[in-house]
């Protein structure tokens, strides 16, 4: 009873908050800047919510503090079936009227004919909902979640029916309405209103479904164009991926440790840097090019501009993550079964045919799938290299931006790609689904994998070391490319593009950032350090609730949450500006949409990371936790999290690298204030200075092999130590038999 009217009061608390203590408009200045105190609270713009709807005329926000007093009378009975019913409905109808209201009501008056024929006109219109109506809709949803909880929903867990409902409404604001506002800003005009002329238009384009090139034409249409380089690179990086896998484990090859440093490089890189190396290495100016026109006086080409270049770029860019999902799958085949194969008499060759390769098939499922969806999704590299042979990302972006001006036509594309992708993804659960891969058991298996047949063996390297030789020659570009004054007419050794770029000066005691890219290096930063342990937080509830607890709905839930993954970073970000540029959520240009991005763009690989920890841990320490009355929260904070940090690790290595990385849905979420490093280097490559743009992304690298290795030494390690049992048969779940130490 008392605790329950403990966290009553801290909801009533934020509620009252939100209506009355804060603006419930969004401030133009911004809320952090705190200049809305000085009209607070008596300027329209600035005003409570309590007397936006009593002074100011809003009434229809009057119904929310009838809400609130429902709520309100509530805290003031004894848990019951009444008290949790009042909960539930103030929460559940305060939620839905805020979200109708909010959608229902724009700048000059009703965004719906049907209200103004319903309710007549109204005088005014209403802004983007602020601080006041975040707070007030926190509220409502922990009304909604405590209602279910004293009902004993979840065995009455208020912490962990709290979660699943915040999850929901907070995946539902940022994943699924994004979505939807683009689908439904494929079928509106500039004004708003339905105009379904501009979807026919654009769906029915030769230009997005030709298929020309396949009967002696000149180019097929985008959307095949993309599909068919989204299935070569997929083709490319899956099979490079198990050649680099079986030689790191199945041969003698001396250099293994530097095979998997490789690994490392394209997840710290960002994606368009490979396509500028390749520039530097074959583009018109190369430095490859040149030496064959002066060799074989042959004029340098543009074939590097185009598809190939694209092919080219991509793969090497997905490669290196293909590996890191293949080799743990080719680790993981038997080697008893292989074994029991040659018993059998069956030779090497056809043991790895019939036996090894087939139970590979779910690494190879996985890294088809993310070479496909990331290959639909790259924006830089096609951008660098695409020239006139665009592809469906960057079809979207100059939709976007450029002098087409056509919305309609941006999420046509980006509706065509979001089905290509979440086609993939259903294809690839569907061809899995029912099946039954597992080679590891509870019961021991020592043998030795068979070494690879001899013809195979001698395959695989010679594909592996040259693309390895290849891959560190391009990496070597981008070093140098920072150091050359002009490359490919001067290249004279320079530090010009590293002053230009990071220059700074002491002026009156303080230190002065001069360079050009200070700006957006330490806004990507800021960033960067903010959304990444959000991102780890949410991902690791989450793996949280979908491991340890049952619910109806759970397996929705969860594929609900990994969505997000099969959605390419250019669909998210056009359908962010479409949803968050005019209300009831107004947030293009600000901090808070790029945070927002990141959190739920990268919060599934924290998720799938989580639910691979957490399944290693026996549900004993949890039930012994909560045994002892502890709660949900101090049994995840003393005992889950401390055995989780290689999992933490990874979820905020993983997405504070991404945020800094990510280009495909930052470049239409930047402005001015707020221009994050890729998109900045993206511009410097569009005015032809690669000597800045690789100075600055080399500096990247650097600077995200630092903070990573900040990330590892502050989490800490897990280190599990045996005590003795019988010492600790009553030590409280907080410490059990496998001990936690920093």
């Amino acid at each position: 009873m008392e605790r329950s009217d403990r966290r009553l009061n801290i909801a009533l608390g934020i509620g009252l908050a939100g209506l009355v203590l804060v603006p419930w408009y969004r401030i133009e200045a911004g809320f952090y800047g705190l200049s809305w105190l000085k009209n607070f609270p008596t300027g329209s713009a600035e005003a409570p919510g309590i007397l936006q709807a009593f002074e100011f005329g809003r009434w229809n926000l009057a119904l929310i503090a009838l809400i609130f007093a429902v709520a309100i009378a509530a805290r003031f009975l004894r848990v019951s079936a009444l008290r949790s019913n009042l909960l539930i409905a103030a929460g559940g109808a305060g939620i839905l009227f805020l979200v109708w209201q909010g959608l229902a009501i724009g700048y000059t008056g009703w965004s719906w004919t049907i209200n103004e024929t319903l309710f007549g006109p109204l005088a005014d219109g209403q802004p983007s909902m602020g601080a006041g109506a975040g707070l007030t809709a926190l509220a409502l949803v922990l009304f909604f979640a405590f209602g279910l909880a004293e009902r004993g929903v979840l065995r009455g867990d208020a912490f962990v029916v709290a979660s699943i409902t915040l999850l929901v409404f907070l995946v539902a604001i940022f994943v699924f309405y994004p979505v939807g506002s683009m689908f439904v800003g494929a079928f509106q005009s500039f004004d708003g209103s339905f105009d379904p002329s501009g979807f026919v238009r654009n769906i029915q384009d030769p230009s997005i479904w030709s298929l020309d090139c396949l009967v002696g034409g000149n180019r097929c249409g985008i959307a095949w164009r993309t599909f068919f380089l989204a299935v070569l690179t997929a083709s490319g990086s899956t099979i490079l991926g198990l050649c680099f896998a079986l030689v790191a484990t199945r041969t003698r090859f001396p250099f293994k440790k530097g095979l998997r440093l490789l690994t490392i490089l394209p997840i710290i890189t960002p994606p368009f840097v490979i396509g500028l190396a390749l520039i530097l290495l074959f583009g018109r100016a190369g430095v490859v090019t040149q030496q064959i026109s002066h060799i074989f006086g042959v004029e340098p080409g543009r074939w590097l501009y185009g598809l190939t270049g694209i092919w080219i770029a991509q793969v090497l860019s997905f490669t290196p993550i293909s590996f890191l999902v293949l080799i743990g799958v080719v680790e993981g085949v038997s080697p008893s079964m292989e074994e029991a194969s040659q018993t059998l008499r069956a030779d090497r060759w056809r043991t790895f045919w019939r036996i090894s390769l087939p139970l590979m098939k779910p690494g190879l499922a996985n890294a088809f799938l993310i070479g496909f969806i990331e290959s639909m999704a790259d924006f830089g590299n096609p951008l660098v290299l695409g020239g006139s042979h665009g592809v469906l990302s960057t079809e979207i972006f100059f939709a976007v931006v450029g002098s087409q001006n056509d919305p309609s036509r941006a999420a046509v594309l980006a509706i065509i790609l979001l089905v290509f992708t979440l086609s993939a993804f259903l294809a690839q659960r569907l061809w899995l689904a029912g099946k039954s891969f597992a080679t590891v058991t509870g019961k021991a298996d020592s043998g030795a994998h068979i070494a690879l047949p001899r013809s195979l063996s001698i395959g695989v390297h010679a594909i592996v070391i040259p693309w390895a030789l290849f891959t560190l020659v391009v990496y070597g570009m981008i070093l140098v490319g920072g150091f050359v004054r002009t490359w490919g007419l001067d290249n004279t050794l320079t530090f010009e593009h590293y002053q230009r770029a990071f220059s700074f000066a002491f002026e009156n005691g303080a230190i002065a950032w001069t360079g050009v890219a200070w700006n957006s290096f330490w806004t990507t930063m800021e960033i960067a350090l903010i959304s990444a342990p959000l991102t780890a937080a949410v991902g690791l509830l989450t793996a949280y609730l979908i491991v340890r607890q049952r619910f109806f709905g759970r397996s929705v839930f969860e594929f609900a949450l990994m969505m997000s993954f099969a959605i390419p970073g250019t669909v998210i970000g056009i359908s962010y500006v479409m949803a968050y540029n005019l209300p009831p959520l107004e947030m293009t240009g600000t901090a808070l949409i790029l945070i927002a991005c990141f959190v739920f763009r990268n919060m599934p690989v924290g998720v799938r990371g989580g639910v691979a920890a957490m399944s290693q841990l026996d549900k004993s320490l949890d039930e012994a936790s909560l045994t002892l009355r502890a709660t949900s929260f101090r049994t995840i904070r003393k005992v889950i999290l401390p055995l989780l940090r290689p999992a933490i690790v990874a979820a905020l290595v993983y997405s504070f690298v991404r945020a800094i990385t990510s280009i495909s849905a930052v470049i239409f979420l930047v402005s001015a204030q707020y221009n994050m490093a890729t998109s900045y280097i993206v511009g410097l490559v569009e005015n032809g200075e690669y000597g800045v743009a690789v100075a600055y992304s080399s500096m990247l690298i650097v600077v995200m092999i630092v903070i990573i290795t900040g990330f590892q030494l502050l989490v800490g390690e897990r280190r599990l130590r045996r005590e003795n049992r019988v010492a600790t048969a009553f030590v409280p779940a907080a410490v059990p038999q496998e001990k936690a130490t920093p």
